[in-house]
């Protein structure tokens, strides 16, 4: 089957550097068949909920079971500014760019064992309701206010251009209607944005999260598709010799240890690469809100960990495609690096398959756009409007503010995203750097707080201040010559420091206690530690394979052994698994 498919592609050319051929029918028909489905099956499965509620708007009335968690979790992560992004640094880097991959299945091991239990006993609806419970109201809206201009001016904005840049690849929508690369940007970058947010607006997350469902498991198979019709490419209809021509004529190519001249160096995973991951992964309102939204506590912690699992395929998708590009393309791209992705997709694919994964890459975008949509709308409505702009309104007027401010910022997000495309370090790069703004002092003050008992809001809030303005100072001002994830480090270290200096110096009167609230089942699974462990394990060993340190061949069999043992021993100690988590006083 593939292999028909593969000469079914392979009949449109074999110059992959100069693929002008005009867009194929078939790739019209399947791009809206695929949409319509999705639309179809997404109205069907919602038709009949009711949006009358703020639980019910915004956190799907916490009634997402584990797949879809995991469908949803993967979509939101894998949008355009992954697929785009990342393949565009393995372009130019290779492997290096797989230890993002590598520590984010890890951190979503942390977020199912240690911050989901957490959460949910406390009822929460956005992050920070969750700081107002641990300092004060003006803590959680300084938080508020970070995470909805991070969201205006960064992360809607990365998507909706690297949406663009994706569309407008595949499509070869220059080509097809004569206009200019800048005139192409801002008419997708709008259509995208005018679509994503009719959906989000009028559908809620639950919406949200069944559409995303289903092309999550589209763009997992054409994920997948993609490197193996390039490397079948490559072999002349062989996926071995694909690989092995590949790395005969680049094998720099595929090692995961990255130098000091590469966007990401080796030590930088043991520094901020790992809180960036944490941050994303487990504090950030666009993620954890689809765990939030989870029937239960087991539910959310099987789709939490079944995303980890999916997350280990990160490296065929997400890297792997940039490579063969490189190969295929012989390292050269006239529109830049961040147009490997779409130019392979179109050379190596049949014509009814780009239009299928046009379409799934649609849905990409659409899902993380939607996503970060409805969790601004949450945090404005829930943290800002209710407590501040009306304290009486009830639910259906705090609904009605999250589309209307939804709406708004949609406006804004579609104004700025064409201008990214003079950010000189590429989309993934761009998008990295700039949150750090407020990453690491949102992660800093969180840490602290679950972990202290006696550190009062003035931390939180000095936290807050100081990380923002020393990131922007050392980054934007002074451009300090040192990498910023290494830069992230320190300004963490240095924050918690000062908090619990402070918390030392004037610390509470009494000692800070939690107050569970039951809002669903908080029942473990009692396979979350073994399984947690077992992707740690495969996470570590799928990266050391990579390092083209043949000599330490026995670490990732180490690895793999030592993680399946202790996974079953922890099976066997946590098979009686409580059926509550917590106290009321735990951290």
């Amino acid at each position: 089957m593939l292999l028909s498919l593969y000469n079914s592609a392979n009949c449109r050319g074999q110059d992959y550097r100069k693929v002008e051929e005009p867009v194929d029918i078939s790739i019209i028909l399947s791009f809206f068949g695929f949409t319509a489905m999705v639309a179809v099956i997404s109205y069907w499965k919602t038709r009949h909920d009711k949006h009358d509620t703020a639980d019910a708007y915004f956190l799907g009335g916490r009634s997402l079971t584990a797949g879809v968690i995991a469908g949803s979790l993967m979509l939101t992560n894998l949008s355009t500014e992954q697929l785009i992004g990342l393949n565009g640094v393995s372009f130019r880097e290779g492997f290096v760019a797989m230890a993002w991959e590598t520590l984010a299945a890890i951190t979503l091991v942390i977020l199912a064992l240690f911050y989901l239990p957490r959460y949910l006993s406390r009822g929460l609806t956005t992050i920070p309701e969750f700081l107002e419970q641990r300092y004060d109201r003006t803590t959680r809206t300084m938080v508020n206010i970070l995470f909805l201009s991070g969201y205006v001016t960064i992360l809607l904005p990365v998507v909706l251009y690297s949406g663009a840049v994706g569309i407008s690849g595949i499509f070869k929508l220059e080509q097809l209607t004569g206009l200019s690369h800048i005139q192409i940007i801002w008419l997708t970058v709008w259509s995208i944005g005018v679509l994503g947010s009719v959906y989000a607006v009028f559908g809620g997350l639950r919406a949200v999260a069944v559409s995303d469902t289903i092309n999550g498991i589209g763009l997992l198979a054409g994920g997948i598709m993609i490197p193996v019709f390039g490397l079948l490419s490559v072999g002349n209809g062989s996926l071995l010799k694909g690989v092995e021509t590949i790395y005969a004529k680049n094998p720099d190519m595929f090692n995961a240890i990255g130098s000091n001249e590469h966007s990401v160096p080796f030590a930088t995973i043991f520094t901020g690469m790992m809180l960036v991951n944490m941050f994303y992964w487990c504090t950030n309102q666009v993620i954890v809100q689809r765990a939030l939204a989870a029937e239960n506590l087991k539910e959310g912690q099987k789709g939490v960990l079944l995303a980890g699992f999916l997350k280990l395929l990160g490296p065929i998708i997400l890297v792997l495609p940039g490579v063969v590009a490189f190969h295929l393309f012989d390292g050269q791209l006239g529109a830049g690096a961040d147009a490997a992705y779409p130019k392979l997709v179109n050379a190596v694919l049949p014509a009814p398959l780009v239009g299928f994964f046009g379409a799934v890459l649609l849905g990409a975008i659409l899902s993380s756009f939607n996503s970060a949509l409805n969790s601004a709308s949450t945090l404005f409505s829930v943290g800002l409007y209710k407590p501040y702009i009306n304290p009486g309104a009830n639910d259906r007027r705090i609904v009605l503010s999250g589309k209307l401010f939804g709406a708004a910022i949609a406006v804004i997000s579609m104004s700025v995203a064409p201008l990214i495309m003079y950010a000189d370090q590429g989309v993934f790069g761009h998008l990295q750097e700039v949150n750090g703004c407020y990453s690491i002092p949102i992660l800093t003050i969180i840490i602290v707080g679950m972990f202290s008992k006696r550190v009062p809001p003035l931390a939180a809030k000095f936290g807050l201040v100081f990380g923002v303005g020393c990131y922007v100072l050392s980054q934007f001002v002074l451009k300090v010559d040192l990498h910023f994830l290494h830069v992230m480090a320190i300004l963490f270290i240095i924050n918690s420091t000062a908090m619990l200096i402070i918390g030392h110096l004037y610390p509470l009167e009494k000692p800070f206690v939690w107050q569970k609230v039951k809002t669903v089942d908080l029942g473990r699974w009692h396979l979350a530690p073994p399984v947690g462990i077992l992707i740690c394990g495969l996470s570590v060993t799928n990266y050391v394979l990579f390092s083209q340190a043949k000599s330490f061949w026995p670490i990732p069999v180490a690895v793999t052994v030592v993680a399946a043992t202790l996974a079953i021993l922890s099976k066997k100690k946590f098979r009686k698994a409580p059926t509550t988590v917590g106290t009321a006083s735990e951290a």
